[in-house]
C-alpha cells in the first residue's frame, strides 16, 4: 500500500467522494447541506479552512434514510456506511467511503474504513428547552452505552461506568432502536438538530426554516449545496464564524490513509 502523505491528495479524494453524492442527489431529487466546518471554509476561503482535512454534509432525515437506502455508485468506488445496518461500526452518522483507499483511525479498533465524507441525519427536536434538554441528556447516556458496548477498550473516563455499559443486558440493535425512539419526531417541529453522538450541542439547535430550501455555495471552484439559512445556523452554533481562531488553534487534524493495492 501506498501512503498518502499529502493533504491536498486526501483533499482530492473526498471531494471526489462529495461529487459522487452531489450528482446522485441532483438527480433523485434529494436534499443535502454542507455544514459544519466545510460550510465555514466555504464562507470564508471558498472551499477548505486551510488546516482542515474533512468535508461534512447534513441531510434533513427522510432523504438521509433514501440516500442510504438507494445511494449506489456505478463505478464501485464509492460506498455508503449505514450504522443502523451495521451493528460493528463504531459511528453514529453515516459515511460514504472511497473503497480503494484505507484510513486509519484508533476510533474504529480493526474495523477496515477508507477515506470518507460524513453525513450528519438532521432531524425535528421538540420547542419545548426543558424537554429538549432531558432528551439530550437521555440519548447522550444511550450513545455511551452504545459505545461501550461495541468498543473493546474503555472509552470513558470511568472503570466502573465501562463495566456497567458493557454488560448492559441490551444489543447494540435495541440501543439503536431505543436511541431512534428518543430522537425521530413523527411531526415537524420549528426547531431541528443534528442528533448524532457528534451532534452539537442545544445551543446548536436552529429553526427549521433556515433548512426548508437550498442555495448554491462555491467550494474549492466548484457549487455545491448549503442551506438557505447557513448564516443564521453558523451564528447559532459558533458565534463570530467570520474570525480565525487563534494561530494554536489552528491544527491539522492527524491523518493515516493509504491507497490499497
Amino acid at each position: 500500500m501506498r501512503k498518502i502523505e499529502d493533504i491536498h491528495e486526501l483533499r482530492q479524494i473526498q471531494i471526489g467522494i462529495l461529487d459522487s453524492v452531489h450528482h446522485f442527489c441532483e438527480a433523485h431529487g434529494l436534499r443535502y447541506f454542507l455544514s459544519s466546518g466545510t460550510l465555514i471554509g466555504a464562507v470564508r476561503h471558498k472551499g477548505y479552512i486551510p488546516w482542515d482535512d474533512d468535508i461534512d454534509i447534513y441531510m434533513l432525515r427522510r432523504d438521509y434514510e433514501q440516500f442510504l437506502k438507494t445511494y449506489r455508485d456505478e463505478g464501485g468506488v464509492y460506498k455508503a456506511i449505514d450504522p443502523q445496518q451495521d451493528s460493528h461500526y463504531y459511528y453514529t452518522f453515516a459515511k460514504v467511503i472511497d473503497q480503494r483507499t484505507l484510513m486509519v483511525e484508533d476510533e474504529t479498533e480493526g474495523y477496515e474504513i477508507g477515506v470518507f465524507m460524513d453525513i450528519f441525519p438532521v432531524d425535528y427536536v421538540t420547542d419545548d428547552l426543558q424537554e429538549r434538554e432531558r432528551i439530550f441528556k437521555e440519548k447522550k447516556l444511550l450513545y455511551k452505552i452504545r459505545r461501550c458496548k461495541i468498543s473493546n477498550s474503555n472509552p470513558l473516563q470511568s472503570k466502573l461506568a465501562y463495566f456497567v455499559y458493557k454488560h448492559w443486558p441490551l444489543s447494540v440493535k435495541q440501543i439503536e432502536r431505543r436511541i431512534r425512539k428518543l430522537i425521530v419526531l413523527d411531526e415537524p417541529t420549528r426547531t431541528v438538530c443534528n442528533m448524532t453522538e457528534a451532534g452539537p450541542k442545544i445551543k446548536g439547535c436552529f429553526p427549521a426554516e433556515d433548512i426548508a430550501s437550498s442555495v448554491d455555495i462555491e467550494f474549492e471552484g466548484k457549487l455545491y449545496k448549503t442551506m438557505v439559512g447557513y448564516k443564521d445556523y453558523l451564528e447559532r452554533t459558533y458565534g463570530d464564524y467570520m474570525t480565525l481562531p487563534p494561530v494554536e488553534q489552528r491544527v491539522t487534524h492527524h491523518f493515516e490513509a493509504y491507497w490499497r493495492d
